[in-house]
C-alpha cells in the first residue's frame, strides 16, 4: 500500500487511544506500554508498503503491538531477578483513567494468550475470526479460550 505520512497520521489518530490501553493492560506498567505502542507504530511505519489494504490497518497495527508486547514481556521476564548495579526499580503506575483496580487485578491474573483475547476483543473491537487470523487460532477456540477467561475474571470479581 501507498502511504504518505498524513495518511499513517489519519489512521493512527483514529486508534491511538485503544493502542496505549491494550498495550496498558499486556504490559501492566504505563512506561512500557509507551514503549511499546512507539515500538509498534515505527515498525508498521516502516513496514506500511506490506499492507495491502487500508481497512485492514487496524487489524495489522494490532498483531504488531501484540508481537511487540510479547517480545518485550519475555524480555522483562528473563530479566527479572537480576537487577543491574545501580539500577532503580521503577514503581508500577497506572494512570487514575485506567481500568478500575479490582478489574485490573482480575485481568492480570489471566494467561498471556487470555489477555490478548480479552484485550482484542474488549479494546480492539475484534470478533472471534478476526482475532483467530491475528492469532492463528480456529474462531471457536478464541471464543471458548475469551468466555473461560471472562468467567476467571468474573469469579475473581465476585
Amino acid at each position: 500500500m501507498r502511504c504518505d505520512v498524513d495518511t499513517f497520521a489519519q489512521m493512527y489518530e483514529a486508534i491511538y487511544k485503544d493502542l496505549y490501553r491494550f498495550a496498558l493492560c499486556m504490559m501492566k506498567n504505563t512506561q512500557d506500554a509507551e514503549d511499546a505502542v512507539s515500538e509498534a507504530v515505527l515498525a508498521a511505519y516502516e513496514n506500511i508498503r506490506k499492507l495491502r489494504d487500508e481497512k485492514a490497518f487496524k487489524s495489522w497495527i494490532f498483531t504488531i503491538l501484540a508481537n511487540t508486547c510479547r517480545k518485550k514481556l519475555k524480555l522483562l521476564n528473563t530479566k527479572s531477578g537480576v537487577e543491574q548495579e545501580g539500577a532503580v526499580k521503577q514503581p508500577q503506575q497506572c494512570p487514575d483513567y485506567a481500568l478500575a483496580l479490582d478489574v485490573k487485578k482480575a485481568f492480570f491474573i489471566l494467561s498471556e494468550e487470555e489477555q490478548t483475547i480479552v484485550g482484542l476483543s474488549v479494546f480492539g473491537g475484534y470478533n472471534s475470526k478476526e482475532i483467530g487470523g491475528m492469532l492463528k487460532l480456529n474462531a471457536n477456540t478464541v471464543r471458548s479460550k475469551r468466555s473461560r477467561a471472562l468467567e476467571k475474571m468474573e469469579c475473581i470479581l465476585r
